[in-house]
């Protein structure tokens, strides 16, 4: 069986205080697009993950998602088989853009037949990551780190995403967070035009990027690079990085955009993608 393990990207990201557990307390706009690591998975004598492609050489293949995934399934009697996983990493590691938990949720959702009990989102999100729930809906607002509603709006502009190879671990960044925003009012979750819709997400920010821009200069020219190009609506990092995207007026300028981008940055990985 093929799966579609889909990436998305963080439109907008404020960090709203640190808990008690020492985690962050976000609030998230986030979208998956149509950027995706193919997971075929069939049942085996014991489990086995095969990372293949692109992106599979900085992934541990003894500790993942995907073993950290089988075994709380098992534990909690989801399930009482092995298997054979193969992944074929199409979407950058470490880059911002959520493949590692989207391939847990992909799979998961997959052996589960799309039913995962609270209980058992819980304890996936403590093992995997807290934007576990995010990939349970294909446009989805983190109200803060209990609360997660499904946005009834969708971008419809093209997007182009550019990835400079430089790794920003989830955990490195949040670490330099010191200073907390508070909450933009929730105005993604109801149904209004696009315009409206997409002003909300182009007034907002992420809170992430000054603290990255700031370890790695580059990420400030680059977003700045995108922003510049004809018919760019807005530029911005996604998640915790080191991605940047830029939303366009239209495939024609994006493809134009991309086009010009690729003759600047010819080693950064970059591709036109659009919201699923």
């Amino acid at each position: 069986m093929r799966i579609k393990s889909f990436s998305k990207l963080n439109l907008t990201l404020r960090v709203l205080n640190k808990l008690k557990n020492g985690m962050h307390n976000i609030e998230t706009y986030s979208t998956l697009v149509n950027i995706f690591d193919e997971i075929n998975i069939k049942k085996n004598i014991k489990d086995k993950i095969i990372f293949t492609g692109k992106f599979r050489s900085k992934i541990n293949e003894k500790k993942n998602t995907i073993k950290d995934t089988l075994k709380i399934l098992r534990k909690n009697k989801a399930i009482n088989s092995f298997y054979r996983v193969s992944i074929k990493k199409n979407i950058p590691v470490f880059a911002g853009l959520g493949g590692g938990t989207s391939n847990a949720v992909s799979i998961a959702k997959y052996l589960l037949k799309n039913k995962i009990n609270k209980r058992l989102i819980k304890e996936l999100e403590k093992k995997i990551g807290s934007d576990f729930k995010l990939f349970l809906h294909n446009n989805s607002f983190q109200k803060n780190l209990n609360t997660v509603l499904k946005v009834k709006n969708k971008l419809q502009l093209p997007i182009i995403i550019l990835f400079p190879y430089i790794d920003c671990k989830t955990k490195d960044i949040y670490k330099k967070v010191n200073s907390f925003s508070l909450s933009s009012g929730n105005p993604f979750v109801n149904k209004v035009n696009q315009d409206k819709f997409i002003k909300n997400i182009q007034t907002d920010r992420n809170d992430l990027q000054k603290i990255v821009e700031k370890k790695y200069f580059k990420i400030s020219s680059l977003i700045k690079s995108i922003d510049k190009q004809k018919g760019c609506v807005f530029s911005r990092m996604t998640g915790s990085g080191s991605s940047c995207y830029g939303v366009f007026k239209s495939k024609k300028t994006a493809k134009i955009a991309m086009n010009s981008l690729k003759r600047k940055y010819p080693n950064y990985w970059c591709v036109i993608t659009k919201t699923i």
